[in-house]
């Protein structure tokens, strides 16, 4: 029996002529892949969120499930359609040269269709089955991110603030498929979510800041190499991130133990800012990266266990 090979994340792969089995599920793989599934976990860990706190006396079984099947989808789909259009800058970088669309395996059309598929599927979702509500903001999640976003990474570094609107927005599709109406509690998630996006963005692009340089994205480190402005507005951002993230106990989400959770992760957010802006180096980046992808998580499980006891 013949057989060929299958370039996977630049490992072969055994393919039969007969079945093609090996073939199909690395094709598999790679339209999975298109879908950021590791990075798109944390959108549906704020959604829940959002969701979650809407109605603390319990959310039915398959509001839940669609809301995130809906999200996943949107997400997925926004995710492939940004690797297409990214794929010549992908190319150019280390970390991501190996992506399905920039060596190929996944042909422009073949991509922008699957993504185009996967939000359209996910709209209809979150539409038919949650709330109009829900359906609209993750419209304008995916829209922010694809047509907004992605064509500013290659133009400004005000992208990555830009960038942190979509980002934020998960939590609040939750709130609005619970409730069908976006309220300033829902606006409060959005600020926790935002302003933490901006230290957690900031320590990546500092970390990769060579590989954004070759790929010619102007991040505040390429532009800046010294990182004094990174640093200081890592630790700024950090800082507004202190008291909006108390701000769920003012409007009801929240009482003392979750503002006492969420004074101990700020004051140590801040503290690994400060070290960073003061040395910047690599292992500081990735000491503050490492905390805000812990914190986050921290911070939202903290907030739904004190709403149980509200």
């Amino acid at each position: 029996m013949k057989t060929s090979t299958h370039i996977v994340d630049g490992a072969s792969v055994p393919a039969t002529d007969r079945t093609g089995g090996a073939a199909r599920s690395g094709r598999a793989l790679d339209f999975l892949s298109l879908t950021k599934p590791r990075l798109n976990l944390l959108v549906l860990v704020t959604t829940l969120a959002g969701l979650y706190l809407a109605s603390p006396d319990g959310v039915a079984l398959a509001l839940a499930a669609h809301t995130l099947v809906g999200t996943a989808l949107v997400a997925g789909g926004a995710a492939a359609l940004n690797q297409v259009w990214e794929r010549e800058t992908d190319r150019l970088m280390e970390r991501t040269r190996g992506r399905a669309v920039p060596r190929g395996r996944v042909r422009v059309a073949e991509g922008t269709w699957f993504g185009l598929l996967l939000s359209s599927a996910g709209l209809v979702e979150l539409a038919v089955w949650t709330t109009p509500a829900a359906a609209a903001v993750a419209a304008a999640t995916l829209l922010s991110y694809v047509l907004v976003y992605t064509p500013l990474k290659t133009r400004t570094s005000l992208a990555t603030l830009v960038g942190a609107v979509p980002g934020a927005l998960p939590p609040v599709i939750g709130w609005a498929a619970a409730t069908g109406d976006i309220t300033l509690p829902a606006i409060v998630l959005f600020g926790i979510v935002f302003f933490w996006q901006m230290p957690h963005f900031l320590a990546i692009a500092w970390m990769y800041k060579a590989d954004y340089a070759a790929a010619g994205i102007p991040l505040l480190p390429v532009e800046e190499p010294d990182g004094q402005r990174t640093g200081r507005q890592a630790l700024l951002y950090t800082a507004v991130l202190w008291p909006v993230s108390l701000l769920p106990a003012g409007v009801g989400l929240a009482g003392t133990t979750y503002s006492a959770v969420a004074t101990s992760l700020g004051i140590v957010f801040i503290w690994l800012s400060i070290v960073f802006a003061r040395h910047r180096s690599h292992e500081n980046a990735r000491q503050l990266f490492l905390f805000s992808i812990t914190y986050l998580p921290l911070l939202l499980g903290a907030l739904v266990a004190d709403r149980l006891w509200i």
